[in-house]
């Protein structure tokens, strides 16, 4: 019966830092550090149903025109008001977000190969008044 809390005791003090999720009064953990692999874009639930936003909360939308799923058709004062999520340059594509390349070179995020933007009308995350400006921009939404 000795033997038995004496094992009993070893055992509960090797394991106590596990139990404590690691954290035994050491460093504190480092913060993550950016990852390759992070999608660019997730999805949140909202009242009027799940749409894509982009890692600000800001609402994210497709463009109608936008139908090769390679190019942008929106350049010059159309991407001033449509602002299109920027990719960077080494970007690879992550699970359903496609890096493409635009006419100007620099490179933007699509969803299933439909380029991704955010709306100079939206001022706070969770906005979605690029819909009021013209029946050309819907809101990315998921299960698009």
């Amino acid at each position: 019966m000795f033997r038995f809390v004496i094992v009993a005791a070893a055992v509960a003090l090797s394991t106590a830092p596990a139990l404590a999720n690691g954290h035994g009064g050491g460093e504190a953990a480092p913060a993550p550090k950016p990852d390759a692999t992070t999608s660019p874009a997730r999805a949140v639930l909202t009242k009027q149903g799940s749409k894509l936003v982009d890692l600000k909360g800001m609402t994210l939308y497709f463009y109608e025109r936008d139908t090769s799923g390679k190019t942008s058709s929106c350049d010059g004062k159309c991407a001033e008001t449509w602002i299109p999520l920027a990719a960077p340059a080494d970007a690879q594509a992550i699970g359903d977000f496609t890096p493409i390349t635009r006419k100007d070179g620099s490179k933007m995020w699509a969803f299933r190969y439909r380029p991704l933007y955010t709306s100079a009308a939206d001022k706070a995350p969770g906005e979605a008044n690029g819909i009021a400006t013209t029946l050309q921009w819907r809101i990315a939404r998921p299960e698009d």
